[in-house]
């Protein structure tokens, strides 16, 4: 609540703030998960209008330096396995952060103890990211960090762990021995010397032979990757591909077009990453052109709540796309576990699908239809945010199109109407897969679930409809105190759910329109329903 004077003199008066609520929202606890006011190991701090700043500490930096309020990642390497391989090196020192805490990431906590002794517990433990100090103990924390203050009202002190300056840079990788491999050349030469004519002359001819299919294995494998055209991917053979994924032992899951395999391949950086590869196996009707073009252009997307497309793999019939890893699995092993997400995650995740979508219709050019939104579909990263994936059946948008005509595509339960009409297809059939998707959100169920014990409750979508008409949303989330305590959140959740689900196209608001609506921005009118829009 501000003010601004109605009859003033003299210089031009400004706006002052009278009241917030919070009155601090750095210190301020608003649930037991998630980040707080600011990113995952970052630090909020009030400005004099009492709005939050957020920073990141001392040799961390924004994981998306376009997003003032998001995570902070370290700028060095740390933990159990780095200290392990320099165990005889004083790696790392502490930065001293006055009135400063992240009070929800302890593990460990020592008392009685003094400053100095937590500030070399927490050097001395390879899981100890930062040690907090005040007159009650001293707490070890680990990552992530949430909930970072610092504020006059906090009486900690934080000792944050960082590299040493001397090491803060990755030693070179090792160059290979020129006058090793001049030695063994030498050698090569005495052989062939030393043997009669005719073994010299197979000898010659084998090596030949040899350097000339390397060469044109090289030129084949450099004319392949050409075909990305201005593109970071990287292009696997199929041999390539089963040696990364063990014999594609590990199975991840299973889609409409594919199983997911998890491997791991070699960077540039001598380090091993973890990988999700998708084996595609129901496109192989499209053509080669087709199929690298598309993939050319997801290459092109770079957003926090997409997963990044790493490379790709297009030999003879074997096609596979290579997706970053993401051990917090999907979002449909998160929603229908035992555990029930609490229900401000749940809408942060909806909220980051929508951000995902809307960057895919309406950012990206040309225009992606992702064509299979589902649970199964949604990955989450290390902090639980949604991270859109699989973009093996995607349809691309071109810069004069609204509509674009393709087979079905897609997962039963999620298709839209306009699939079976043969009609061409838009942005909206993702529009009304994100609306299913809302309500699994939403009620923690599945949209088809026979094992409900009522008929009327069998089909989400359905008694969604019903519920919204009976004024009864309460009854979608059930015993949910966090969820019914938030009702007016709910009600509004529900009835964007409902307009995305509209069978009428036209109907359908666009995913930026989505959006505003799930954030509050923008008011959301009740959703027209009929037996003929909800299918009721």
């Amino acid at each position: 609540m501000s003010s601004y004077p109605k009859n003033s003199t003299g210089s031009s008066p400004n706006w002052s703030v009278v009241k917030t609520i919070p009155d601090n929202i750095c210190t301020t606890n608003f649930a037991e998960v998630g980040s707080g006011t600011c990113g995952f190991n970052s630090i909020c701090t009030l400005k004099p209008d009492k709005r939050p700043e957020c920073k990141c500490p001392p040799g961390y930096s924004l994981s998306d330096a376009n997003e003032e309020y998001g995570n902070c990642q370290a700028d060095f390497m740390q933990g159990c396995e780095a200290d392990a391989q320099n165990s005889s090196l004083d790696l790392y020192k502490l930065v001293e952060l006055q009135n400063t805490d992240w009070p929800t990431s302890d593990y460990e906590r020592i008392n009685p103890c003094s400053v100095n002794d937590c500030k070399a517990y927490c050097l001395q433990d390879c899981l100890c990211i930062v040690a907090v100090y005040n007159e009650n103990g001293c707490w070890k924390k680990s990552l992530p960090l949430p909930y970072g203050r610092q504020d006059t009202q906090v009486t900690s002190i934080s000792f944050l762990k960082v590299t040493k300056d001397e090491f803060a840079h990755k030693t070179p990788p090792t160059m290979p021995d020129k006058k090793g491999n001049q030695n063994s050349l030498i050698i090569l030469i005495s052989v062939l010397l030393g043997s009669s004519v005719f073994v010299n002359f197979l000898l010659v001819g084998i090596l030949c032979m040899g350097s000339f299919f390397l060469y044109q294995k090289k030129i084949s494998r450099n004319q392949r990757n050409k075909t990305i055209i201005q593109s970071s991917l990287r292009y696997f053979n199929y041999e390539e591909m089963e040696e990364a994924t063990n014999g594609f032992k590990e199975e991840l899951g299973r889609g409409s077009f594919g199983i997911v395999y998890k491997g791991v391949i070699d960077t540039d950086s001598q380090y091993q990453t973890e990988v999700a590869v998708k084996k595609l196996d129901r496109v192989v009707q499209d053509t080669d052109k087709e199929f690298r073009t598309e993939v050319s252009v997801i290459a092109q997307t770079h957003h926090r709540n997409l997963v990044k497309l790493l490379g790709y793999c297009d030999e003879s019939q074997h096609r596979m796309l290579v997706y970053e890893y993401l051990s917090n699995g999907t979002l449909a092993s998160f929603l229908f576990g035992d555990i029930k997400p609490s229900w401000n995650q749940r809408t942060q995740i909806a909220v980051g699908i929508a951000r995902g979508l809307r960057y895919l219709h309406e950012e990206c050019s040309p225009q992606i239809i992702h064509c299979d939104i589902k649970p199964q579909n949604i990955l989450l990263d290390d902090y639980y945010e949604a991270r859109i994936s699989d973009f093996g059946l995607s349809k691309l948008l071109g810069t004069d199109q609204s509509f674009t005509n393709t087979n079905i595509r897609g997962t039963k339960g999620y298709v839209a109407p306009e699939w079976f009409k043969t009609v061409p297809v838009s942005v909206k059939v993702d529009v009304y897969s994100f609306g299913v998707l809302l309500l699994e959100i939403i009620c923690c169920r599945r949209n088809v679930a026979m094992d409900v014990g009522e008929v009327e409750r069998a089909i989400l979508t359905d008694w969604a409809c019903d519920c919204f008409l009976e004024g009864a949303v309460d009854a979608l989330v059930n015993t949910d105190a966090e969820a019914l305590s938030d009702k007016m959140k709910l009600e509004r959740f529900v009835m964007v759910a409902l307009w995305c689900i509209q069978e009428d196209i036209s109907l359908r608001p666009t995913m930026k329109k989505v959006l505003l609506m799930l954030e509050g921005i923008i008011q959301v009118p009740a959703p027209p329903l009929t037996s003929y829009s909800c299918q009721i």
